[in-house]
């Protein structure tokens, strides 16, 4: 069966048709605009394709409570053009078939889950290091939902005693994107980060507030594996920076040979490369199509 996704970004939207299996057989990037000008282009390229279900992996916030009146909508996002939107109800009218919807890390970590890095982990996170910060988390082989859903990226953070940097976050300043995200380094430092690649203390810096964050929530979710993606772990060096500093961090409390003996396999780049998110996205959509199958078949019975 053909199945499309949606990896919905504040800067673009990939949108991909893959096959159950995770084979993607066709992808394209969309830059973000406003809902009138990027839906329409969006819907040209999965019509006429084939696709049995959709799956949507949403930059937040957004209400994924079914019984919401709101549900499947963007809502108070700070990409104000995309302020509730139904992003759900668009699609699911314009192309005629079920739509999944999630965050776009929780997305990412299911596809990690099932194709890539975390596959055969119960409960697993992953980390995207960007414009953003985001935190996908998988717990009993299920993302992870709640009141709303987590908010990772904003955890707030205890500063290095030397930096005195007020953090880039609108709402928190001294949150984990107020400090670490790709937006945060330019402002820091004066420059983007692929002009700094060769400037140790911008790495170390980053690397510390990373690894107090994969420190918090190895401790509060006891993650079998944590994936860190995104344009800013293209650093050469940094994941291994974050995991020692995650050792030193955890300093002998967490007691497993993972943590202990084979750091270099527990805190790991994405399997998937550069598509977690679209091929979790198709996931969804795979999630999407079973679930109408069995409410059909539960009628029929």
């Amino acid at each position: 069966m053909r199945i499309g996704g949606i990896e919905a970004g504040g800067t673009k939207m990939v949108c991909a048709v893959a096959t159950d299996d995770g084979t993607l057989l066709e992808r394209v990037e969309i830059p973000t605009r406003t809902p009138a000008d990027t839906v329409p282009e969006m819907l040209g390229f999965f019509k006429g394709k084939g696709i049995e279900s959709l799956g949507i992996g949403c930059f937040g916030p957004v209400d994924l409570n079914p019984e919401s009146e709101t549900y499947g909508y963007i809502t108070s996002t700070p990409k104000l053009a995309w302020a509730d939107y139904n992003i759900v109800g668009a699609f699911q009218e314009a192309l005629g078939v079920p739509v999944g919807f999630d965050t776009d890390v929780n997305g990412a970590i299911m596809g990690e889950a099932v194709w890539g890095a975390a596959k055969g982990c119960r409960n697993a996170i992953y980390i995207t290091v960007g414009t953003g910060i985001g935190v996908g988390v998988c717990i009993n082989g299920e993302p992870l939902h709640g009141l709303v859903h987590p908010e990772g990226g904003h955890i707030l953070m205890a500063r290095q005693e030397s930096d005195s940097f007020e953090g880039c976050c609108p709402y928190h300043g001294c949150c984990l994107e107020g400090m670490a995200s790709g937006p945060a380094i330019e402002k820091r430092w004066g420059k983007p980060g692929r002009l700094l690649q060769d400037k140790k203390e911008v790495w170390e810096l980053e690397a510390f507030y990373l690894a107090q964050a994969v420190a918090n929530y190895i401790m509060l979710y006891s993650p079998e594996k944590v994936i860190l993606g995104g344009g800013v772990m293209h650093q050469e060096g940094l994941l291994e920076q974050v995991q020692k500093k995650v050792v030193d961090m955890l300093a002998g409390y967490v007691h497993h040979p993972m943590i202990e003996k084979h750091i270099e396999s527990y805190i790991v780049h994405p399997a998937l490369k550069d598509n977690p998110g679209i091929l979790g996205a198709v996931y969804l959509g795979m999630r999407a199509y079973q679930n109408v199958q069995l409410e059909t078949n539960e009628v029929s019975e």
